[in-house]
């Protein structure tokens, strides 16, 4: 693509065509991947197809999403789109809530993010993946995507609300497995809210167990306040007028602050045992590394800088799987991007799963070659050729927490375990918020 700016056009660009009523969403459904990547290598840098709900701009090109998720930022959204998947459950959370509440919700989880607070989490973050190897047995067949989003949630339990849940894991487990599953069906995505579809049963069952649980921490922490837990914090704040916040407006945040902190990590350390399991070569480097630098030892925090390697193969990890495939934005002013005028009322959608597997920025993009994350690369790549955890003002806030996690969770498995695919899994994956495996990924595990 040209640097130069091209000229404005009344024009729209080229897309795919879809079907009468349902427009896309039906190719969307049963082949989402094959379908945002088709329609990137056929139409270009900026594709546009109409659908029920109005226009729709899928952008292809890291400059273009650079402009909407940064420099242009204050005129987007997240909007109608996002608000039906994930407000059902997640209500007006940090994830979907705007203008003032976000700010104001941010400003206040953010000190659980700070570098310093993260970094005291190692030691916790290495017990409990500790814990888990416990768990298992030489030659043992484990549910990889099952043991890991069982981690992750401890995890991110007592590192934002100082508690453990090890009763209510698979209640939540359970309730966030119904909630993904019921937003991929086509009715949840196309029919008025106000009907009641067996998906959004499925939906409000997922809430109803996921508020036992949530109200329940909100009261003991309202009994036994800390200064270092997220819920204590928000039970303080106050508005401008001396009110406190709802126990709702907690309770939403709580829920996305548990789903957000763990899925996308759990995802992150599934496909990268997948890729080390069919990439043996990959998988002896790492483990290598893991020998010169640890020596046997434990991981530490201390450790990280030297285990470039370890984190190299997230990164690879993340750019053929990102957890998450893809970010709508819905434009509340007037913008051009690429020549074109998108106005109000079209839908945005960036697809990481497209852009990191883009040859123009990759070279052999479909392999998996954690080796070629060089300073070199970083320094040629376009700022948003690589955009795990999104970019700008809503960029994950997370992000460094899911980066010290997956480390060192790895570095914990890998020192000790070898894991081998069962023959014949394949990763099929679904696309609704999160790039999750259509069925579970089974390893047999061999102690080393």
């Amino acid at each position: 693509m040209s640097s130069d700016t091209p000229p404005v056009t009344d024009e729209k660009p080229s897309g795919p065509d879809g079907l009468p009523l349902v427009g896309n969403q039906l190719a969307l459904l049963r082949e989402p991947y094959a379908f945002m990547t088709r329609t990137a290598r056929e139409y270009g840098d900026i594709a546009y197809w109409e659908e029920p709900t109005g226009p729709v701009y899928q952008l292809n090109h890291p400059e273009y999403i650079e402009q909407v998720l940064v420099q242009n930022n204050q005129h987007y959204i997240k909007g109608d789109h996002f608000q039906t998947m994930l407000g059902p459950v997640m209500g007006n959370g940090i994830l979907n809530s705007e203008g003032a509440v976000w700010r104001r919700n941010r400003h206040l989880i953010q000190p659980a993010f700070s570098s310093n607070r993260i970094e005291g989490h190692a030691p916790m973050m290495i017990g409990f993946t500790e814990d888990l190897l416990e768990t298992w047995a030489d030659g043992q067949t484990r549910l990889i995507h099952e043991d890991m989003m069982e981690v992750t949630l401890k995890i991110v339990a007592r590192a934002l609300f100082g508690v453990d849940i090890d009763d209510s894991v698979d209640t939540v487990g359970a309730a966030f497995d119904e909630f993904m599953l019921a937003t991929e069906t086509l009715s949840h995505l196309v029919l008025p809210q106000q009907i009641p579809t067996p998906s959004r049963r499925r939906i409000q069952w997922a809430r109803e167990s996921l508020d036992s649980l949530v109200y329940q921490l909100i009261e003991e922490r309202r009994a036994n306040p800390t200064d270092q837990d997220v819920i204590s914090k928000l039970l303080e704040v106050t508005d401008e007028e001396g009110n406190t916040l709802s126990d709702e407006q907690i309770r939403d945040e709580v829920v996305t602050l548990l789903f957000a902190g763990h899925e996308t990590t759990a995802l992150a350390l599934t496909f990268a045992a997948y890729l080390l399991s069919t990439n043996p070569a990959v998988e002896r480097a790492l483990v290598e590394e893991l020998d010169d630098v640890l020596g046997g030892e434990t991981p530490t925090i201390a450790d990280l800088d030297d285990l470039t390697y370890t984190e190299q193969v997230v990164k690879e990890s993340m750019r053929l799987y990102p957890p998450v495939p893809g970010i709508v934005r819905e434009p509340v002013k007037p913008d051009i991007i690429g020549g074109y005028e998108i106005q109000p009322g079209a839908t945005v959608w960036m697809h990481q799963w497209v852009v990191h597997r883009d040859p123009r920025w990759y070279d052999d993009p479909l392999s998996f070659r954690p080796e070629r994350w060089t300073d070199d690369l970083e320094n040629d790549l376009p700022r948003l050729a690589y955009f795990p955890f999104a970019a700008g003002p809503r960029r994950c806030i997370g992000d460094r927490f899911a980066m010290l996690e997956a480390r060192l969770t790895l570095a914990t498995i890998y020192q000790n375990y070898h894991l081998e695919l069962v023959p014949g899994t394949e990763l099929d994956l679904r696309a609704t918020i999160t790039s999750r495996p259509k069925h579970e990924v089974p390893m047999t595990v061999h102690e080393r």
